[in-house]
């Protein structure tokens, strides 16, 4: 039922700048409101704005319902709210040079079904600027504290009301986190499902550097939109398996995965247009680039979101195959993304298979793999073992001194690779590493538990807070 001069219109407002990529889409700037007509894609949306009264397709993530903040249903749309951010994340987040102390976020607790975290940014003379996490409870009968004597109805009270007043708190609460701009994982409304694209689209700008299967170009497409580009030795691979490998890859999303745009593959080489990373690959990084400055903590961040991309793929039951420090892209802030998923599945390069030369990345493979054959998520888990050691070592290479053929033997005998003692390792961690080189597949840690591990590796060694004094 309807009343009389109400409208079952749907309202959504802006929460980013948008810039149309094509005829299709429409642009938009933050707060802007626009009318949602057709919301049945999942990732573009049909609206109309309701300023410039232009009808097209908007990213679906770069808007929320325009609902009252005090309505308690909606708090996924208040600006402090951060619906899937970890622990982790939420530190990374909040220490951002330009926040001030008191910057906060409200995220899901992860331990509490019902409950949340607010997490803060705080400055002490003995530990510098450092993020503070309080526990959120629900009351039974609706409602939450952090305190017992201080109750409130809602989440946006509960807000308001430290954004007064620090009532125990480290620091009252100055300004919400800025979010970080949502993912768009097509380069445009129309290549949503169409994408393979026209290469005169693609400008070439200067090379990055050089893979097992080709050349990388940082480019843009059509002037505008910044994009990496794999260019494909011809006769790499045979186009079609290609292809079919590319439409596995397209398919799969995840933050912690870079985002295939499109493919070339009318003539050779073959192009493969992805998400541009600005750091470039986790390996260089760490040789020669700002990967060399990294504190512990930092290495600890690293090694959570290349295990949580990895915990995506377990749980999609699909396996990469060439997991390795060059394989793991850098973005700012020290975001990374697991890259090249699959492609070494298709390569028809004798040498990339295991019963050739070199160029097989015998050190990163696990002997299953390596003797038999045998690939599976579990040889993947060898291989972030592997991974692991690149990063506390700022990218040595692993087995130093060893060739392919002698790491193989020596595998086989039940020799590991040592602890380092050049570099900070703490013992839990080799351990772990150990579990993941065991000889026995099935007895190796999954990635659902790595990525676990080290999103809480650090609760353990931090000061524990005190909670607000009742």
């Amino acid at each position: 039922l309807v009343l009389p001069g109400h409208s079952t219109r749907r309202i959504v407002v802006a929460l980013y700048n948008y810039n149309a990529r094509e005829e299709t889409d429409v642009s938009f700037v933050k707060g802007d409101r626009m009318e949602v007509l057709d919301d049945t894609e999942s990732d573009w949306w049909r609206v109309v704005h309701l300023k410039t009264r232009q009808e097209g397709l908007i990213p679906w993530n770069f808007v929320a319902e325009d609902r009252s903040v005090n309505s308690e249903e909606y708090v996924p749309y208040i600006c402090w709210f951060f619906e899937n951010v970890s622990r982790k994340e939420a530190d990374k987040l909040l220490l951002a040079n330009e926040n001030p102390r008191g910057t906060f976020l409200v995220r899901p607790s992860e331990h509490n079904p019902n409950g949340f975290s607010l997490s803060v940014k705080d400055w002490e003379e003995s530990r510098g600027y450092h993020v503070k996490h309080y526990k959120i409870k629900p009351l039974d009968n609706g409602g939450y504290y952090i305190a017992t004597n201080q109750t409130f109805p809602s989440l946006p009270a509960l807000v308001m009301a430290y954004s007064k007043n620090a009532l125990g708190l480290c620091h009252v609460l100055s300004s919400p986190c800025p979010k970080p701009q949502p993912q768009v994982w097509d380069l445009g409304p129309e290549l949503r499902d169409k994408w393979e694209i026209n290469r005169n689209e693609i400008q070439l700008l200067r090379k990055l550097g050089h893979g097992n299967f080709g050349e990388v170009y940082y480019g843009k497409w059509r002037n505008n939109i910044e994009v990496a580009v794999k260019t494909l030795r011809e006769g790499t691979m045979s186009t079609q398996a290609f292809l079919q490998e590319a439409a596995i890859m397209k398919k799969f999303r995840h933050s912690r995965l870079v985002a295939l745009y499109a493919v070339c593959s009318k003539e050779e080489p073959i192009y493969i247009v992805q998400e541009y990373m600005s750091k470039g690959s986790l390996l260089d990084f760490l040789r020669t680039g700002d990967g060399q400055f990294l504190q512990f903590e930092d290495l600890i961040y690293i090694a959570a979101q290349v295990a949580s991309g990895m915990e995506y793929l377990e749980l999609k039951q699909l396996i990469h195959r060439d997991l390795a420090a060059r394989n793991v892209l850098i973005g700012e802030n020290n975001v990374a993304k697991i890259c090249d998923f699959g492609l070494a599945r298709v390569i028809a390069d004798d040498e990339y298979c295991p019963k050739q030369g070199s160029r097989f990345p015998v050190k990163w493979t696990a002997p299953e793999a390596i003797v038999y054959g045998k690939f599976s998520i579990k040889s993947d888990v060898w291989s972030y073992g592997i991974l692991l050691m690149e990063l506390f070592t700022y990218g040595q290479v692993p087995y130093p001194g060893m060739h392919s053929r002698e790491v193989i033997e020596q595998i086989e005998r039940g020799y590991r690779m040592p602890k380092p003692t050049a570099h900070h390792l703490p013992d839990d961690i080799y351990s772990l590493m150990l579990k993941c080189w065991d000889a026995i597949p099935d007895k190796r840690p999954t990635f659902e538990f790595l990525n676990h591990y080290f999103q809480n590796f650090t609760i353990t060694s931090e000061v524990p807070y005190r909670e607000v004094q009742d």
